[in-house]
């Protein structure tokens, strides 16, 4: 196969397998588009598409490897006890609502870590990777980069993102609330954002931009909360 990616032949493989899913987001977005009046038929549409959208991601993912287990927020298959893939639809609200802001968030781990992950926009087409030791990347059909966090530190220069169930944000200069958890770390690890503090996340929407974030030079901590920064805010 053409590598289109820089790294392995099983993250094009599995990038490849996000790509086909993505076309199907992408026409299933334009139905949710013309369903706004009836919030409730969209939400039905959405959770039908999700399921739909996760067996045919994991299909494609098992030719990748066959024994691997999966986990998403709505399965949990063992494996081989060595490897698993993790996927999941971050920013599932924001699609119900015709908003584009979410993504697929996908990782391999083996041995308990975490060696492959992407983060993928369907509407904009716009892909962050890492593979373990290797670096983070940004990828998209006009444009692809290594990319690093940022190195601002002074309140009044940050833009913080959060997912808190409370009314409470960050201070800092630019608060910002997206609803795609997901994307909000492959931003940090983007220098996009400077932080990103949430209420604790599902496992299988964090696993994947917990890597890109460490591989772009960023500190994550998971514990009462998830804080992830570029290692200079405070928090």
């Amino acid at each position: 196969m053409d590598l289109l990616l820089k790294g392995s032949t099983e993250l094009n493989k599995m990038f490849a397998a996000l790509q086909r899913t993505a076309d199907g987001l992408r026409r299933d977005f334009g139905e949710v588009e013309n369903l706004q009046q009836s919030l409730r038929g969209a939400r039905d549409f959405v959770a039908k598409a999700s399921a739909r959208i996760e067996e045919s991601i994991l299909r494609d993912l098992l030719l990748v490897r066959p024994a691997a287990g999966l986990l998403t927020p709505n399965v949990s298959r063992d494996g081989d006890g060595r490897d698993e893939f993790v996927l999941a639809i971050s920013g599932a609200a924001n699609f119900v609502r015709a908003n584009p802001r979410f993504a697929i968030s996908l990782a391999l781990r083996s041995n308990d870590e975490t060696k492959i992950a992407l983060i993928y926009s369907p509407i904009d087409e716009r892909l962050y990777y890492a593979e373990a030791g290797s670096g983070a990347y940004m990828f998209s059909a006009f444009h692809s980069a290594r990319i690093k966090v940022s190195n601002l530190a002074d309140p009044a220069d940050l833009t913080i993102a959060y997912n808190t169930s409370d009314i409470r944000a960050p201070r800092c200069a630019n608060p910002r609330r997206t609803g795609c958890p997901a994307m909000d770390l492959a931003w940090v690890a983007a220098g996009k954002f400077d932080a990103f503090v949430s209420d604790a996340l599902d496992w299988a929407e964090i696993a994947a931009g917990d890597l890109i974030v460490r591989e772009a030079a960023g500190h994550i901590e998971m514990g009462a909360d998830l804080i992830a920064t570029n290692g200079k805010v405070a928090l």
